[in-house]
């Protein structure tokens, strides 16, 4: 675990008092997807780029409303389905219905084309803010990405239970760098009705009913609960851009653009990067363009995230960038932890499949959690504000490294 005094050292470039700034002004303001509260912090920060000289844009995107609802929904109609196959007769409907509850969780959860939140759910506003540092038509461009809105809290959330298990067993938690698989026991209730459907295994029906139940009842509440503060997830990143946007005004960059976007509904496992994938990315170069994505970087020990698939892992697309990451880094002195994976979802993910030179800086506690995920208590005064600089620091040193 990465100390105080050296994560201080190494983070005395960027100005501890633009971080504070731009996280306690954006932290009051409710900024659940597709809200009022997302639209006042995208405008916020697009005149916080502006004040800086930097030319900025909020574009209005849309998104498919969700997520908790609706895998609420998918997973009661799982439970149902499990009460059906407990009868002979039954059997056939039950294991239909699991499998089509399962498959449809299973893509909407690894962002695929989500066609029951197209039928169930609702399309909605939300807004990415995006600027531009450094000529057009430079050789080489660097996209930074953050996201702007916060999440719903939930009891599942609760990380009691991994720091209880992180003071009973150091050791395990030390060799382990995959997150805990949170989807797994979503997706498992369907399959153990389908299962027990198809087999006509009573016992595997009512446990896939009962885990399918537990579960819409937990996405049931995360869809009732107030929305969290987001300090750490993710205004950390957020102030992290515009401290960068301040450096690279004070000392430009010959022949590299940088691209600053700061995304909305990120919460909702990916929305408004969708928007910006559309209409930025995919007029870019992939011989010539990197993408950096910053989330939650306010925990006490930067890392850099590998890969991230909630069923399937997906390691990043060009593992070369994530090791030039990690020799600026090292030659630099910024500490970071490498080789670490994610269970969950970021935006990372979309500019990787399209790939992009794609990575992702995150941080976490020694518990190799996010601190304070999801939780009322993710507010400005609980940040590792210097971990938030080295994570500002090093995405500036990327960018000078990749300036021709």
């Amino acid at each position: 675990m990465t100390t105080n005094a050296a994560l201080t050292a190494a983070a005395a470039k960027t100005p501890d008092a633009t971080l504070r700034e731009v996280v306690e002004a954006l932290a009051p303001i409710e900024r659940l997807a597709g809200s009022e509260g997302e639209r006042e912090a995208a405008e916020w920060i697009a005149s916080r780029f502006e004040g800086l000289g930097v030319q900025a844009q909020v574009e209005e995107e849309r998104f498919q409303e969700g997520f908790a609802t609706e895998i609420a929904t998918l997973s009661a109609a799982a439970a149902a389905a499990g009460l059906v196959a407990l009868s002979r007769r039954g059997r056939f409907f039950g294991a239909l219905g699991g499998a089509i509850a399962g498959g449809l969780i299973a893509e909407d959860i690894s962002n695929g084309p989500r066609l029951f939140r197209r039928i169930a759910g609702k399309e909605r506003s939300t807004w990415n803010v995006t600027a531009s540092i450094g000529p057009a038509d430079a050789e080489r461009t660097l996209v930074l990405l953050a996201h702007h809105d916060a999440a719903r809290t939930g009891r599942i959330f609760s990380q009691a239970g991994q720091r209880a298990f992180g003071e009973l067993a150091p050791g395990i938690v030390e060799r382990l760098d995959t997150s805990l698989p949170v989807w797994w026991p979503v997706l498992a209730g369907p399959v153990l009705v389908a299962l027990g459907g198809a087999s006509g295994r009573r016992g595997l029906a009512a446990a896939g009913a009962a885990l399918s139940a537990a579960s819409a009842a937990s996405l049931g509440e995360i869809s009732r609960s107030q929305v969290v503060p987001g300090a750490n997830d993710n205004l950390s990143a957020v102030a992290a851009l515009v401290a960068i946007a301040e450096e690279l005004k004070r000392r430009p960059l010959e022949g590299l653009r940088v691209v600053l976007c700061s995304c909305g509904a990120e919460e909702v496992l990916q929305g408004g990067i969708h928007g910006f994938a559309d209409r930025h990315l995919a007029d870019m170069d992939r011989g010539r363009t990197w993408v950096l994505n910053l989330d939650s970087v306010g925990s006490p020990e930067l890392a850099l995230l590998e890969g991230e698939g909630e069923l399937v892992m997906e390691d990043f697309f060009d593992r070369g960038f994530r090791d030039l990451i990690v020799r600026v880094a090292e030659r630099d002195g910024i500490p970071i932890r490498r080789g670490m994976r994610s269970r969950a979802s970021t935006d990372t993910v979309i500019p990787s499949r399209m790939k992009f030179p794609t990575a992702c800086l995150i941080s976490i506690d020694e518990y190799k959690a996010i601190s304070n995920y999801h939780w009322p208590t993710d507010t400005p005064e609980n940040l590792s504000y210097p971990t938030v600089a080295c994570a500002a620091d090093l995405a500036l040193a990327v960018a000078r490294e990749l300036a021709p």
